[in-house]
C-alpha cells in the first residue's frame, strides 16, 4: 500500500489540534487540502480514522491505533533528518514534509541490490525514472548517496544510515496497517522471525503452529541465515525477532536479549560410529582427541564453547576440522564419514529418533549456552507478535 507521507503528517496534525482549521494553520495547507488528504488516507486503509462533529475531529479506535504507529514511524524519519541537518530546523522540517515513499523505497532497494538495473526491474520503474528519484532525494538531503563502482553502485555511509531509518519507518507503518486490519477482522496480523540453528528444528515451528491455531489468518515469515545477517535485518525493522543462541557480549546497543533456558552440547556421531560404543559413559579426553571433528564456524557461540571446552582441559582445540554451521550439511558429513561434532541434543532429536545419529548419554560439562530471543530496543509488538513471544516462552520452557 503506497501511502502518502504528507497525508500521514496531516492526520497526525489533525489528531494533535482536534480541528482541520487549526491543523491547516500549523502545517500551512488549506482546509480543503487537509480534508482531501484524510479522505484519501481513510480510503486507502478502508477504515475511518476520525469522527467528524461540529466541535472538531476525534480519532476512532482504528485511528488511535494507526496514528500511534505513524507517530512512532515519524520519530525515525525525524532522527534521520536530525542526522542530516543537525543545526538547521528549517531544513529538517523541509525534509520531513517533502520526502516521499517512492524516494525511500527506491533508496532501500538500491542499498540492498547495489545495482540500478536490478532495482528498476524490482520496482517496475525505468532506469531514468529511478535515477531521477534518487537525484531528487540527494537534493533534498544535500548528500551524495551512491558512488559508481564496476559492479554497479556502492551506497555511502549516509545512504546506509538513511536506509536504516527508512526501513524502521516502513516497519511501523506496516504494523499500523496490520492493527487496523485486525480491528476489521480482515487479517490477524503478521510476525517475521529469524531462526538460528537450534530453534529451527522444533522451538520456532512448534510456536508458529500454536500461534496459527489461535490466529489462523496471521501472516508468518521464517528466515534463517548467519547471525550477522539476521541481526542487520532486525535492526532495519525487517525482522521482528531472532530466536536462538544469545551472544555473551551484546553486538549492538540497539537490541535486548531475553534468555529462555540454558542448553548444553553433546557429542554427536552416526549410528555405528566407533565412538558410539563409548556414548553410555562420560566422554573422556581420549574420546575427544582421537577423531576428526566438524566444528561450528568462527564467531558463533557454539564455536566459542567448542574451543573453551578443550582449552579448559589443557587440550589444544582440534585444527583438522570442517567448519560448518548448516545442519543439513553437518548431517550429511556425519552420516558419510567418521567425523564427530558437538551439537545440542534437541537440535538432532529427529535424526536420533529415526536411528540415523547417536548422541552421548550425558551433555558435556561446561558447555552451556544461553538460548533465547533478541528484539530491537523500544520495539512495540502488535497483539499477534506479543502472543508469539508468550507462546515461545511457554514452549521453550
Amino acid at each position: 500500500m503506497q501511502l502518502n507521507i504528507r497525508h500521514l503528517l496531516s492526520a497526525l496534525e489533525i489528531k494533535e489540534c482536534g480541528t482541520v482549521t487549526q491543523a491547516s494553520k500549523q502545517i500551512h495547507l488549506s482546509q480543503s487540502a487537509l480534508t482531501q488528504a484524510i479522505n484519501k488516507l481513510e480510503d486507502q486503509l478502508d477504515s475511518q480514522l476520525f469522527e467528524r462533529s461540529n466541535s472538531g475531529m476525534f480519532t476512532t479506535a482504528s485511528g488511535e491505533l494507526f496514528l500511534e504507529r505513524v507517530k512512532r514511524a515519524f520519530s525515525y524519519l525525524e532522527t534521520a533528518a536530525q542526522a542530516l541537518f543537525d543545526t538547521d530546523k528549517t531544513k529538517r522540517m523541509a525534509f520531513l514534509r517533502n520526502v516521499t515513499i517512492r524516494q525511500l523505497t527506491a533508496l532501500n532497494t538500491i542499498v540492498e541490490l547495489q545495482n540500478y538495473t536490478a532495482a528498476a526491474v524490482r520496482l517496475s520503474l525505468t532506469q531514468p525514472t529511478l535515477g531521477k528519484t534518487i537525484k531528487d532525494l540527494e537534493h533534498l538531503s544535500e548528500q551524495r548517496l551512491f558512488n559508481r563502482v564496476p559492479t554497479g553502485v556502492e551506497p555511502t555511509w549516509r545512504a546506509r544510515q538513511l536506509s536504516k531509518f527508512a526501513s524502521l519507518f516502513f516497519a511501523e507503518i506496516h504494523q499500523g496497517e496490520d492493527e487496523v486490519k485486525r480491528l476489521k477482522g480482515q487479517r490477524s496480523g503478521s510476525v517475521t522471525i529469524g531462526s538460528l540453528p537450534l530453534a529451527r528444528t522444533a522451538i520456532v515451528p512448534d510456536t508458529v503452529t500454536a500461534l496459527l491455531q489461535e490466529f489462523p489468518d496471521a501472516k508468518v515469515s521464517i528466515t534463517d541465515g548467519p547471525y550477522e545477517e539476521q541481526l542487520n535485518t532486525l535492526l532495519h525493522g525487517q525482522l521482528d525477532i531472532i530466536v536462538g543462541a544469545l551472544r555473551t557480549a551484546s553486538p549492538s546497543h540497539d537490541i535486548e536479549q531475553c534468555k529462555l533456558f540454558d542448553d548444553s552440547l553433546s557429542v554427536v556421531a552416526r549410528v555405528g560410529h566407533p565412538a558410539t560404543d563409548l556414548f553410555t559413559q562420560p566422554v573422556t579426553q581420549t574420546d575427544l582427541t582421537q577423531y576428526q571433528w566438524i566444528a561450528p564456524r568462527q564467531g558463533t557461540p557454539t564455536r566459542a564453547v567448542f574451543s573453551q571446552f578443550f582449552e579448559a582441559r589443557g587440550l589444544t582445540p582440534p585444527q583438522d576440522v570442517v567448519e560448518c554451521s548448516s545442519l543439513v550439511a553437518v548431517r550429511g558429513l556425519l552420516l558419510n564419514s567418521d567425523r564427530i561434532t558437538l551439537l545440542p541434543a534437541r537440535q538432532v532429536a529427529v535424526e536420533v529418533k529415526s536411528g540415523l545419529l547417536a548422541i552421548s548419554a550425558q551433555p558435556l560439562p561446561d558447555s552451556k549456552r544461553e538460548i533465547g530471543y533478541t528484539l530491537r530496543k523500544h520495539w512495540k509488538p502488535t497483539p499477534v507478535q506479543a502472543r508469539f513471544i508468550e507462546l515461545l516462552t511457554q514452549i521453550a520452557r
